[in-house]
């Protein structure tokens, strides 16, 4: 593996860039800002809304040195520097109250975004709150979910407990197979989305944009919507706590995990080496 290949660094937020307090760790900062100054482009990718990544963005200060917010799984990607969308596919709007119904019928939660937060029917759920605690963004409630989304979104998020999950997602899988895609990104999310987004397909469309291929991308991630561009990347790397279905199509599992570095160690290997 060529090391100085890498153009293109895809970081997963939760599990992976961010410690369990959601906060970048400072050996990680500074392994970020030497592969910023060597010229890397850093695309923090995360099934978070794009609200909740762009203060990530800022902080790490990609307003200022170039980067990209790949935010909904790759639903859409937005330039941090120019705040252009490079890059959007939305959810068809017939799809929100069948999704709704749905989750009504599982009896879990399910949420979207406007823009100043999280939309839920079932606000005080705890599953939902989680959402809060991973986008710092605010929960408001709405009565009906299905008619107060008039405008047009990227993605849906189910949320329930655990024990629950692969059972519900399949469910979904199979009312909206060919339609729409459901898929884990958490132990307590399923997310809805428009048929074939995924975190490779957006990247290969920004790759494509600057005249780069996947040799020179390197993507780090923990959860089972990261797999899509770790095994796309030239270079998958996957975190020390990630998932074993995540960990089987990397290239790399960091020794570290998510709270002890495992991304510094892996733009220290890969790129700084």
């Amino acid at each position: 593996m060529a090391r100085s290949n890498i153009r293109v660094l895809a970081l997963d937020l939760d599990g992976t860039l961010t410690n369990d307090e959601k906060i970048v760790t400072p050996r990680t900062r500074a392994a970020l800002d030497a592969a910023a100054a060597q010229g890397v482009t850093i695309v923090l990718a995360s099934g978070r809304p794009t609200a909740g990544i762009l203060p990530l963005a800022k902080e790490l200060g990609l307003d200022k040195k170039g980067g990209c917010v790949l935010a909904y799984n790759g639903g859409k990607i937005v330039d941090c520097v120019t705040g252009e969308a490079l890059y959007q596919v939305q959810l068809g709007a017939e799809f929100v109250p069948e999704l709704c119904e749905f989750a009504a019928r599982q009896d879990v939660a399910i949420l979207t975004y406007n823009s100043e937060g999280i939309v839920c029917e079932r606000d005080q759920d705890v599953w939902a709150n989680k959402e809060c605690f991973t986008t710092k963004l605010p929960m408001l409630h709405v009565d009906d979910l299905a008619s107060y989304v008039d405008y047009p979104i990227c993605k849906m998020l189910i949320t329930l407990d655990p024990a629950r999950r692969d059972a519900v997602c399949a469910a979904g899988k199979e009312q909206f197979a060919g339609r729409i895609d459901l898929y884990p990104s958490s132990p307590f999310f399923i997310e809805a989305v428009p048929l074939g987004v995924a975190k490779d397909r957006s990247l290969a469309a920004l790759l494509e944009r600057m005249g780069l291929t996947r040799e020179n991308l390197m993507a780090c991630g923990d959860g089972l919507n990261d797999r899509s561009m770790i095994s796309y990347a030239g270079v998958g790397v996957a975190m020390q706590n990630a998932e074993d279905a995540v960990k089987a199509v990397a290239d790399y599992v960091t020794a570290a995990d998510n709270n002890h570095d495992g991304v510094a160690e892996a733009i220290e290997k890969f790129i700084l080496n």
